[in-house]
């Protein structure tokens, strides 16, 4: 199986957003790690194995209520 990373837009006003998204991403299937960037939009980045990135972008989407699937880039 293919290595994955994958970007998610999502909103990080607060600490409580930043917890219920990290939450979410770190108990996802296959997710070796999470990280957040703030350059230009506020996003995840998550990488793993064989993790379902539009499962996680609609759990996600019904936690917070706004994700969109950025990209998904599959490293070797």
């Amino acid at each position: 199986m293919m290595k994955q990373k994958i970007i998610i837009e999502v909103p990080l006003h607060c600490s409580e957003c930043r917890k219920k998204i990290m939450a979410i991403c770190t108990t996802a299937d296959g997710v070796t790690s999470v990280s957040f960037q703030r350059e230009g939009r506020d996003g995840v980045m998550i990488k793993g194995k064989g993790v379902d990135a539009a499962g996680l972008t609609a759990c996600l989407r019904k936690k917070v209520k706004y994700a969109e699937l950025v990209g998904v880039v599959m490293d070797e």
